[in-house]
């Protein structure tokens, strides 16, 4: 969907962008505060942010309660979610273009003008706990947080976070959002029919009720390596695994792509070096590969599930792969063949207005940087395998690496895995 982007500046502070999609007939907007889990005032009221975004569907200047919202809300098919990470807390809605100034109204008054209430609070307590709780269930969710605390990330585990929903009290709730929806701190992605109404789609976010507040800085941890990480489940009857390889800066959009080919030669398809070669031994049902970058650190992740009888030849496929990439071991025919893969997925990815925005949503919420589409293709084609090869290097050789495992096998094995990632 051909497109523009402009950023723009409220007079209050906030700051975001605006995707003029023509013809489209939807508006997708992403409204996103610096204001998850790292800020919340102490680790005691831990999950609060994830309150806070539940609670802004509920009560306040104009609905009495969540059901009264809810049903005004979609009564013409729009679309409201949100979510909390670390950093964000992020409402997200889409809505059909003939009443996108109804939705924004909407997601004003829920965002700038909550009512919170003891009744909503205990509700949503109880909800996120359930919510929290179905996640120990699932072997990934229950292992990464613990890949990230064994990198130095200072953040909470899942049967933490549970520990600490009694404890947080309305005033607590008051106290963060006061704290972090602020206009400073606020950022937006808007995308679709812009043009005509430009003006329009302005002067209603410059009349949102927010305080001025401040913009908070993304925090740095101190980053480091540790022992691997035995997750121990009597009813586990494989070993789900997880590991991180970090090196401590933010990732150029060049480099992104770059390891995104990369993990496409060792785990993109059936085909692939890792994935594709332990699937036709028997190996392996599933794994995969990804890269991400933040403000300060990038990281190189892999994960998957692997029955106990294989665990140890699916792990030194691994390592014999990953050794064979650091010593520059990369096919030209294989790196072609990922380059042009990159650039039909890329071309897929922009097929809806949603789509769209979320493309922009997730550099500019985390770097503030705009990485316009119609650039991409040409960077996909500059891709260098030398440079892959170096940043595979960079990654292995940082001296920050994360390992975790669900499973019901003593520690010994699992570090015995973790021992081949040693390069």
């Amino acid at each position: 969907m051909k497109h523009s982007v402009e950023e723009i500046t409220l007079r209050n502070g906030a700051k975001g962008l605006l995707v003029d999609i023509p013809g489209a007939s939807v508006m997708s907007t992403r409204i996103q505060f610096r204001a998850g889990m790292m800020y919340a005032k102490n680790k005691e009221v831990y999950e609060i942010p994830h309150l806070v975004e539940h609670l802004a569907f509920g009560a306040n200047a104009k609905f009495k309660d969540e059901q009264a919202f809810e049903a005004e809300f979609t009564k013409n098919g729009a679309y409201h979610n949100a979510w909390t990470s670390d950093i964000s807390v992020c409402y997200e809605t889409e809505c059909a273009d003939f009443e996108w100034e109804r939705i924004m109204d909407l997601q004003q008054v829920s965002i700038c003008e909550p009512k919170f209430n003891e009744e909503e609070l205990n509700s949503e307590k109880a909800n996120v706990k359930s919510e929290l709780t179905g996640y120990m269930n699932d072997y990934y969710r229950l292992l990464w947080p613990r890949v990230q605390q064994a990198v130095g990330e200072d953040i909470l585990d899942l049967p933490e976070r549970i520990k600490t929903i009694s404890n947080i009290e309305l005033k607590d709730i008051r106290e963060h959002y006061r704290r972090t929806h602020t206009a400073k701190n606020m950022m937006f992605v808007i995308a679709g029919k812009i043009k005509g109404r430009r003006r329009k789609i302005i002067r209603a976010l410059n009349d949102w009720k927010l305080k001025e507040g401040e913009k908070f800085e993304i925090p740095m941890s101190d980053l480091h390596s540790s022992d691997a990480v035995s997750i121990r489940r009597k009813d586990a009857s494989n070993i789900t695994f997880g590991f991180s390889l970090v090196t401590p800066r933010r990732l150029e959009p060049s480099e992104v792509f770059t390891m995104n080919c990369l993990n496409h030669i060792l785990n993109g398809t059936t085909n692939s070096r890792i994935f594709g070669a332990a699937r036709k031994r028997g190996l392996v049902y599933g794994m995969g590969s990804s890269v991400a970058s933040n403000a300060h650190n990038s990281y190189w992740d892999f994960d998957g599930e692997v029955n106990v009888e294989n665990a140890d030849a699916l792990f030194e496929l691994i390592q014999t792969e990953l050794m064979k990439t650091l010593n520059g071991e990369i096919l030209d025919m294989d790196f072609l063949a990922a380059k042009s893969y990159a650039l039909g997925r890329f071309q897929m990815g922009a097929q809806t207005v949603g789509q769209i925005a979320d493309y922009y949503a997730e550099s500019y919420f985390t770097n503030e940087t705009i990485e316009r589409y119609d650039d991409m293709p040409n960077l996909i084609k500059s891709i260098d395998k030398y440079k892959m090869i170096e940043l595979a290097r960079e990654f292995a050789g940082s001296g920050i690496k994360g390992f975790a495992a669900v499973s019901s096998v003593e520690k010994a094995m699992i570090s015995g895995l973790e021992s081949r990632l040693n390069f």
